[in-house]
């Protein structure tokens, strides 16, 4: 007879600390067996075998098998389709629950769909938890019940409603109901990738980073000068409770940041089309250039405006790019050089390492106007005025770009001033021509 067993479902939260599904299921009536699955329908979208964020998700992993190997159980790592791996469990166990944190993109909600159906078919309970937010979809809306589409209105009634509802981190470490079977870990080969050469930031909370947060996060040059935590937010290797408390105590800038995260979020829960679309309609009919030629030096950094050259660069040798200079590479692409804000979004979703889809999608459209809460239109960023305010001797660009300064390193593509009247023209030809339609 097949034993009866609990699932919890790893995803977005690799952690065995403040892990609600976790805490949940190792609290029922029988014995955990924690899977993580190598989802293939994601795999085979990535470029390269040596995608960074494979090998940020497989250390963390081992460090996960590791901790639980230590607490009496092991965690079960599958390659495949989730459909077919929960039918391969199934038919090994008698499995009664399965446990996962809720995951809010468009194709996670999809695949939770068929997963629930599955397991509903066979009368095993799909159990799904708020973990990787503060306030979900429906918890932080307008007195008539519509969400929010501008962010201060938001911050300020999440903010409130933080006062209203304390959070308690939940202890995991005493529970130990897991199943005392070991299972191997599968090398990263096996699944299909290798090893990148690449140093991942440190897993630790630095509170001197996060107190100092509101002064250094627009310096470029400053090691020290962002949290770093992009990577353990996406993946959950720290949960948002300890970071939402710890800036709750020393930084109202950086929790600022922890609401702008899930402000997008909400937005993409209520307004799923703005994957592939911009939010307001009004700016469809903008007449894109989108210059094959023009956005390969983009992405190569070579436009010879040295502030954006360098954050690609940055982002295509590290697979991070500083928050600001996100903002100034962002902005020359849609304005100087009218390139689509989804060709953007997509490089980026390829190469960050701290990819999340809400907030990538929110930032490339307010960079380019055309989302909730976006910079107006008329708002471009000059990629050397922002330089000589946040990198003014010039420390961040020399470190990326090492011909800086020399006969090889690229004249700029375009004349900045006549390029922001180029595309001040283009979207209000975009407006206009939606103005006319509506009279």
């Amino acid at each position: 007879m097949a034993q009866r067993v609990n699932l919890f479902w790893f995803r977005r939260d690799l952690r065995l600390t403040d892990n609600v599904g976790l805490y949940h299921a190792l609290k029922g009536a029988w014995p955990v067996i924690p899977i993580f699955i190598f989802d293939t329908e994601i795999l085979e979208e990535l470029d390269a075998v040596t995608d960074a964020r494979v090998t940020f998700i497989y250390r963390a992993l081992q460090r996960l098998q590791r901790d639980l190997e230590g607490r009496g159980g092991s965690l079960w790592v599958h390659r495949g389709k989730p459909l077919s791996v929960f039918k391969q469990i199934c038919s090994a166990y008698d499995v009664k629950q399965v446990f996962a944190n809720r995951d809010y993109e468009p194709y996670a909600i999809e695949r939770d769909a068929r997963i629930y159906h599955f397991l509903k078919a066979r009368q095993i309970a799909f159990l799904t938890c708020k973990d990787q937010v503060i306030f979900e979809r429906d918890e932080i809306v307008k007195a008539d019940g519509k969400p929010y589409t501008v962010y201060t209105p938001y911050s300020r009634s999440w903010k409130a409603n933080l006062k209203m509802n304390s959070f308690k981190s939940l202890d995991s470490e005493g529970l130990h109901n897991y199943v005392q079977t070991h299972f191997s870990m599968p090398s990263l080969e096996s699944i299909g990738f290798q090893s990148a050469a690449i140093d991942f930031p440190a897993l630790e909370i630095s509170e001197t980073r996060i107190a100092d947060y509101h002064e250094t996060r627009d310096y470029p040059y400053l090691d020290e000068g962002t949290s770093q935590l992009g990577v353990q937010l996406r993946f959950g290797t720290h949960s948002i409770r300890k970071l939402a408390a710890v800036a709750q105590r020393l930084s109202e800038t950086f929790l600022n940041q922890l609401i702008w995260r899930e402000f997008f979020m909400q937005i993409l829960c209520h307004y799923p089309r703005v994957v592939t679309h911009n939010f307001y309609e009004k700016y469809d009919s903008v007449a894109w250039r989108n210059d094959a030629e023009e956005f390969k030096r983009w992405c190569a950094g070579q436009t010879g405006f040295p502030i954006v050259d360098a954050g690609m660069r940055q982002l295509n040798e590290t697979g991070y790019m500083h928050n600001r200079v996100r903002m100034i590479a962002a902005s020359f692409l849609c304005k100087d050089l009218l390139i689509d804000w989804r060709w953007g979004e997509s490089y980026f979703a390829k190469k960050l390492l701290d990819y999340d889809l809400a907030s990538n999608n929110g930032n490339w459209q307010w960079a380019a106007g055309t989302g909730v809460d976006a910079a107006p239109y008329f708002r471009v960023f000059n990629p050397e005025a922002q330089a000589r305010k946040f990198d003014p001797e010039g420390t961040y660009q020399k470190r990326w770009i090492r011909e800086l300064g020399g006969t090889h390193y690229p004249k700029p593509m375009v004349d900045h001033k006549a390029a922001r009247l180029r595309a001040l023209e283009a979207y209000k030809k975009a407006l206009y021509g939606s103005r006319e339609k509506r009279d």
